[in-house]
């Protein structure tokens, strides 16, 4: 398009301004594609716009030149103004506007807690609007506690998210919920305010908790100041807590119900221990009972009864008297202030047994008690509860052997006794059971005479000796040497046992020390002087080695003696020793019957033997040659003159004596 049909258009018709600037720009761009020049198109377009003259050749010839410069109707059209914006703001306007447009969206960051509504509801979401470039989706199982919420509701969320991975707004509103119950369990903590929960379940070690829409742990300590073992009694229950621990780091919280019941006693209990007085008597309830003493529940504070409190009399466990939940009266016997001790007594309730002792019992009389308590030096025997008397060992019995009373005496049982001293003011009373027979030493002589024969039990065995009891109280000691005549221990417990009944004979009495010598081997005649002429010296009898040591052997002889044979003396024919075990013939080389002892040989046997069969050899060689000489003398006699054959004769004759003499 020429620029005189530009600057001929009428200057009212302002709504063809659009149709102009497109002329303008395909002139402009008509320009651009015939430039051959360096110039830059821009100042091309512009000298175009603003009619000035055009120096380059190629763009003369393509555009019309100007006669003279005129001033369009036009020139003041606003350029920056297409057809899409036909509104024109001042600059003032604009920055306004851009700051309403602005407000219309919120800041908000991750984390952050903010109010919404609810503009629609799908299936399973709500959307909310929070003001933000989008809305957000909140699930609606995080409703559940309201499940009528509509459009239009106004709720809490939390920004979880402002751009997930989809690029989508994510809100929550439990974790605004559980935000909020933290903030509020932080600040009951601070101040020590009482909250109330639901108990929800149960889990290992106590409860969960639920307070203020937030889980917390209640443990089995907590629930109650007695201790609680069924858990499950309490589910579902609305209580009263106190929020005891919290953390931080895991939004963990503990809470208590035991501090608001320990709030409550030490509230009770300061105001009983204002009242108390020694001496007050107050009703209890046993809650506790250990080895030594029950504890009692006065109504809001506790008390120790101790175990010897309880009873006038002895009782090895609190469980024998007193029982769990049962209500006594105690009386007050001391307390602490500042420990928050109390003392408690129950049989102080009751006079002292030994102020109120019946007149049946006293010096003389026989009673009947339990043993309650044993010592080495005797037993205690309860006769009421609360007075008790001893049995000293030497009042057990009357038998001069010493007594074990641990031996004697069993926890449990009962005795007769008789009183012996009593001292109400010192409360102590001595006991006899010994005295409630007659001392049987009175008439020792008439029962037990010397040599007679009896038989007891074997009570005790010492080193040196047997102590037997014929009854109770009468009793003597065999001595290791009166066991056996034949034998010797090195023991007595190699002969007999304890408890082992056994045949005594009386061979002395002592009635001044209460004591009896007994035998035991006097019950037979001593074989030592029976078997004397049995076993003289020189006499053989078959032995068996029993034992050997460096001097010798035993051996067993006939008759159940036993003799000694010294080494040298056991050995056989051939050289060797006899061993233990082995059988062989002994000689009695020396018989002792006062200190009951045999020496044997075998040796001696073969000795023997030897010796007779050289003597003879020796007296039948001896014989021989005698009856040589009396046959020469009987031919000498008879020959009157000798010959030459007869000389002969002699000469062999001879001879033969000489020889035979050689040999011997």
């Amino acid at each position: 398009m020429s620029e005189n049909n530009i600057t001929n258009q009428p200057e009212n018709q302002e709504g063809k301004n659009a149709d102009a600037q497109e002329t303008v720009n395909s002139a402009a761009t008509e320009a651009t594609t015939t430039a051959t020049t360096n110039a830059p198109v821009k100042e091309e377009i512009n000298s175009v716009f603003t009619e000035k003259p055009i120096v380059e050749d190629s763009v003369s010839e393509s555009l019309p030149k100007p006669v003279e410069e005129k001033i369009a109707a036009h020139d003041d059209f606003d350029w920056s103004v297409d057809k899409r914006n036909v509104t024109h703001y001042t600059q003032e306007e604009k920055d306004k506007y851009d700051k309403v447009y602005e407000n219309t969206f919120i800041s908000i960051e991750d984390g952050e807690i903010v109010n919404g509504s609810v503009v629609a509801l799908t299936k399973t979401d709500a959307v909310v609007n929070i003001g933000f470039k989008s809305d957000g989706l909140v699930s609606l199982n995080e409703f559940r506690d309201n499940p009528n919420v509509k459009v239009g509701d106004v709720v809490e969320v939390m920004v979880v998210e402002k751009e997930d991975r989809d690029g989508n707004l994510h809100l929550s509103r439990k974790q605004a919920r559980v935000f909020r119950a933290w903030e509020k369990i932080v600040d009951v903590h601070k101040s020590g305010e009482v909250v109330t929960g639901i108990v929800t379940s149960k889990t290992k070690g106590g409860l969960i908790v639920d307070v203020f829409g937030l889980e917390t742990f209640l443990p089995g300590s907590q629930i109650d100041v007695k201790p609680v073992t069924d858990y499950d009694q309490f589910v579902g229950k609305t209580m009263e807590f106190k929020v005891v621990k919290i953390n931080e780091a895991i939004k963990n919280a503990v809470v208590s119900h035991k501090a608001l019941i320990e709030s409550d006693i030490e509230a009770q209990r300061a105001e009983i221990i204002s009242k108390l007085e020694k001496g007050q008597v107050l009703e209890g309830t046993v809650k506790n009972i250990t080895d030594f003493g029950a504890f009692m529940d006065l109504g809001g504070l506790d008390g120790l009864l101790y175990i010897t409190d309880i009873s006038w009399g002895r009782i090895s466990h609190p469980s024998e008297v007193v029982k769990m939940d049962q209500k006594l009266q105690v009386v007050v016997l001391d307390f602490d202030d500042d420990k928050k001790r109390i003392s408690l007594g129950l049989k102080q309730l009751t006079p002292h047994p030994w102020d109120v002792l019946p007149e049946s019992v006293q010096e003389g009389a026989t009673v009947k008690g339990k043993v309650v308590n044993i010592e080495d030096y005797g037993a205690f025997l309860e006769i009421l509860p609360g007075v008790e008397g001893l049995v000293h060992v030497s009042e057990i019995t009357w038998a001069n052997t010493p007594i074990n009373a641990k031996e004697f005496f069993k926890l449990g049982d009962e005795h007769e006794a008789k009183v012996v001293t009593l001292d109400k003011e010192a409360r102590k009373m001595s006991l006899s059971i010994k005295q409630l027979s007659e001392d049987p030493w009175n008439s020792i002589e008439e029962k037990y005479p010397e040599g007679s024969k009896h038989k007891g039990i074997v009570k005790n065995i010492t080193p040196y000796g047997v102590f037997v009891e014929l009854e109770a109280g009468i009793g003597g000691m065999i001595h290791i040497s009166d066991l056996s005549w034949l034998k010797r221990f090195n023991h007595p417990g190699e002969y007999t046992k304890n408890g082992e009944e056994i045949e005594v004979v009386i061979m002395s009495i002592d009635k001044e020390n209460r004591k009896l010598q007994l035998g035991h081997k006097q019950l037979e005649e001593d074989p030592w002087t029976a078997l004397q002429d049995t076993f003289a010296i020189g006499t053989i009898h078959e032995g068996t080695v029993t034992r050997k040591d460096d001097r010798g052997a035993i051996v067993q002889l006939p008759y159940g003696l036993e003799g000694f044979a010294p080494n040298r003396h056991l050995i056989k024919e051939d050289g060797k020793s006899l061993v233990a075990d082995e059988t062989a013939q002994f000689v009695v080389i020396e018989f002792d019957r006062n200190e009951k002892r045999i020496l044997v040989s075998h040796t001696r046997i073969w000795e023997q033997a030897q010796a007779a069969e050289h003597e003879t050899a020796k007296k039948e060689a001896k014989a021989e040659s005698e009856k040589t000489r009396k046959t020469v003398k009987n031919i000498q006699n008879k020959v009157e003159k000798a010959t030459l054959g007869d000389l002969s004769a002699l000469a062999e004759i001879k001879e033969k004596l000489k020889k035979e003499e050689g040999e011997k």
